[in-house]
């Protein structure tokens, strides 16, 4: 990991020369939640300015990045880094709250989260995901492996979600998954168990034959769904 991403600096510091002010790890990587098999590494860059000559500079950088499994790093500028956390609260808020300096200025340990729509992007996020699993796992009832690999996939950002659930509700939330649904279990009265299956899939703590997911996939979805009839009688 620590080669990737040295390699990664140095070939946007030499991309972008001055104009590159920062780079940020965050996610699971800079969290202590990484794994192999479902993460990647996300890469904050903030750049004094972003025009078509910054772009093309790094398009090079990015397509290597990109060779090795990972997204392509976010850009801002200093300005947009700023003035965009009402629009974001969520991924700002777990930014500063979990990150890792490769290069550069801390930029984010300061940041104003403006939590004016923080209520509705939960809720927005819970429902989004939600139709989309929906609409995945609907394809694939007839394939087991692949219905597994999409609940296992899915349960790391619905935990994010359910996290920033819990905040918003008041209730102090740690980053570890089955902390966090176990709390939503017994704050929002959820069943964890489904939530805890998926973890253990993830993780390989059960083999995946031992895992109906069918059944599991009903469980799973009616939990969220209670998750977000909790967010959205919260204060608007």
């Amino acid at each position: 990991m620590a080669t990737n991403l040295d390699q990664i600096v140095e070939r946007l510091r030499k991309a972008l020369d001055s104009n590159l002010v920062s780079v940020v790890l965050y996610g699971s990587a800079a969290s202590g939640d990484y794994n192999e098999k479902f993460s990647d590494f996300n890469l904050l860059c903030v750049l004094t300015r972003i025009t078509p000559a910054e772009l093309r500079a790094v398009e090079p950088v990015f397509r290597w990045w990109r060779d090795k499994g990972n997204p392509s790093p976010l850009l801002l500028t200093e300005h947009e880094l700023e003035t965009s956390t009402d629009c974001f609260p969520i991924e700002f808020h777990d930014i500063r709250d979990h990150h890792r300096i490769l290069y550069g200025p801390n930029l984010v340990e300061a940041l104003e989260i403006d939590r004016s729509f923080y209520r509705a992007q939960v809720e927005c996020q819970l429902r989004t995901k939600l139709l989309r699993l929906r609409q995945k796992g609907g394809g694939l009832l007839s394939d087991k492996d692949a219905l597994r690999r999409l609940l296992a996939e899915s349960v790391s950002t619905f935990c994010v979600l359910i996290r920033h659930a819990l905040l918003l509700d008041g209730v102090t939330a740690t980053i570890h998954r089955r902390a966090i649904v176990e709390a939503a279990g017994r704050h929002f009265g959820i069943e964890a168990a489904p939530f805890l299956t998926l973890l253990d899939l993830r993780e390989e703590k059960v083999k995946a034959k031992e895992v109906e997911p069918e059944p599991l996939f009903g469980r799973y979805i009616i939990q969220i769904e209670k998750v977000i009839d909790a967010v959205d009688v919260l204060a608007k």
